[in-house]
């Protein structure tokens, strides 16, 4: 089992930057693919980002198009935390984010299928 705790959201305006924070407890955090999924009201759950570990400190990383360029996702297996920085928000960035562990790699970590373990989520939600 992996517990997971998200923190860090709130309300922001347009243009603005937040960071999301999710702590991992449990089992071994360096081993999971760890990534960030949103889910705005009246729709389906969606991939943000993911960080999917490949050995040291190292880990390749991916990204839904819509946030390219604006959110970074990273993490720290030493601390068992992952973050997700978001700068240049927009109001349709506007949804509850969620954490999520599971093993993976390459596209298919976009999937919500392939993660076992999730937060109960943290509202982001960005005026215009």
């Amino acid at each position: 089992q992996v517990q997971l705790v998200e923190s860090g959201g709130g309300l922001v305006q347009a243009g603005g930057s937040l960071r999301l924070s999710c702590a991992a407890s449990g089992r071994t955090f360096s081993g999971y693919t760890m990534g960030w999924f949103r889910q705005a009201p009246g729709k389906e759950r969606e991939f943000v980002a993911a960080a999917a570990w490949i050995g040291a400190r190292a880990y390749n990383t991916y990204y839904a198009d819509s946030v390219k360029g604006r959110f970074t996702i990273s993490r720290d297996n030493a601390k068992n935390m992952l973050y997700l920085q978001m700068n240049s928000l927009k109001p349709e960035d506007t949804a509850v984010f969620y954490c999520a562990a599971g093993y993976c790699s390459g596209s298919v970590c976009s999937h919500t299928g392939r993660y076992d373990f999730w937060g109960q989520g943290t509202q982001v939600t960005v005026s215009s």
